[in-house]
């Protein structure tokens, strides 16, 4: 068996690798951050472990499960499948940013008097996922709750309250 192979006597070129760190600056439910970040860090990690803000949940850290819905400009994205990098200068709204600390959000409020959580796990992305859905104005009917929803997983299974909570403050919004 003849080989075909073709032997370069150049030298090999080495590529430049990513740079060590980048300084990413983010504004998190109001509050600026600069901080210095190695470039494959998570937008879910930089929220977490760089600003200190542990509302927002890690669970697959695969973007299936919704645990780490944020809303970047108000609008839904799982924070596990985003680079920290790519949201340079952008508004993020995390759990603790739905509320003033002595005002809750409506839909925090419908958490609680429809007890739309058991374990409590998921409940900071189901929230920021539902104010996503609902400022799209896409959601018409419970059908279409469940649908835009189904990104967001709740292991105890209490979906039914979740999405009487999402319906409650969404016939109030009409």
């Amino acid at each position: 068996m003849k080989n075909d192979a073709t032997v370069l006597d150049a030298p090999i070129q080495k590529k430049q690798g990513l740079p060590e760190y980048e300084l990413v600056n983010l504004t998190i439910n109001g509050q600026f951050f600069k901080l210095k970040l190695q470039p494959w860090v998570s937008l879910l990690d930089a929220i977490r472990e760089y600003a200190g803000l542990t509302g927002t949940k890690k669970g697959c850290d695969h973007g299936q499960c919704g645990a780490c819905t944020v809303l970047i400009n108000g609008k839904r994205i799982n924070s596990c499948l985003t680079l920290a990098v790519m949201k340079d200068g952008e508004a993020i709204t995390t759990i603790e940013g739905l509320s003033d600390g002595t005002v809750n959000h409506p839909l925090q409020d419908a958490f609680i008097e429809h007890d739309a959580f058991q374990c409590g796990y998921c409940t900071p992305g189901q929230i920021c996922s539902a104010v996503g859905m609902l400022n799209e104005g896409r959601a018409h009917s419970l059908e279409d709750v469940q649908e835009l929803m189904s990104g967001n997983i709740c292991r105890c299974g209490a979906y039914n309250n979740i999405n009487a909570a999402i319906m409650d403050v969404k016939s109030k919004m009409a």
